[in-house]
């Protein structure tokens, strides 16, 4: 059985986090301190050693170069609707199941996860995707299909309303919850569950930004949502199951 500490830890990986600390005290920067260098200064007595400039023209393949060079946060997206292919590209690169091991109930997926245990389960809020409805649906990677859990027409409303109001999580193609279940991390790792869930999810949103250049689309990670109104969305129990990031995603606006 896991441990009560693994447990009483849960709530650090919620957004309630968030806000609780946002009530109770001021950042240095709400108190009008200056930034602190966002750059380690080098020891004088240490040797520097230039770097070549990245060339992609030296690569192999330039590809992924050109796509973490023009990775960035996209906040406004065109009416363009995702295709099928492209959604299933984008649920493949997050979440996709590239092999079995020879272990049971152990999957090798398209991103990297402490002890292969794979604490997350991806909802899709669709809102413009050729061939689907609008509504709420959950991916189902061994199979690589979707479950429709519930047609909605207002699903841009409510996805905007779950992130606080920020009107780019919901006028998109389509909004990605990820959702944690914290026990398959904690039967292997009990406490130190709570920072490996926390590595992964920053492994799984970044597949997503580099994914969705692929397909002429972008992306903005969303971490700041109302933990309650977003897990009540998708209909998950917020105790061992419940929303720990979200990501908007869509076709980049005509030029």
């Amino acid at each position: 059985m896991i441990t009560e500490d693994a447990k009483s830890l849960r709530w650090i990986l919620k957004a309630k986090f968030i806000e609780l600390k946002t009530k109770e005290t001021k950042s240095d920067q709400m108190m009008g301190v200056l930034p602190p260098h966002c750059f380690k200064e080098p020891l004088p007595s240490n040797d520097l050693i230039k770097l070549p400039s990245p060339d992609s023209s030296k690569l192999s393949n330039d590809s992924l170069y050109n796509a973490i060079n023009m990775r960035e946060s996209i906040r406004a997206y065109s009416t363009d609707p995702f295709t099928m292919d492209e959604l299933s590209f984008l649920l493949w690169a997050t979440q996709g199941i590239r092999k079995p091991s020879a272990k049971p109930h152990i999957y090798f997926r398209n991103v990297p996860s402490a002890g292969c245990r794979h604490a997350f389960e991806t909802y899709i809020a669709v809102h413009k995707v050729d061939g689907l409805a609008t509504g709420f649906y959950h991916y189902l990677p061994l199979e690589h299909s979707l479950e429709l859990l519930n047609l909605d027409e207002h699903s841009e409303a409510k996805i905007i309303d779950a992130a606080l109001g920020q009107g780019f999580a919901g006028h998109c193609a389509a909004t990605f919850l990820w959702t944690c279940m914290p026990y398959r991390m904690e039967w292997r790792y009990d406490i130190e569950a709570i920072k490996l869930i926390l590595l992964d999810a920053g492994h799984l949103c970044q597949n997503l930004m580099l994914a969705a250049l692929a397909i002429n689309a972008g992306t903005c990670a969303i971490g700041a949502y109302d933990q309650e109104i977003a897990d009540k969305t998708i209909a998950v129990d917020g105790e061992n199951e419940f929303v720990i990031y979200m990501a908007s995603a869509g076709k980049f606006q005509k030029a």
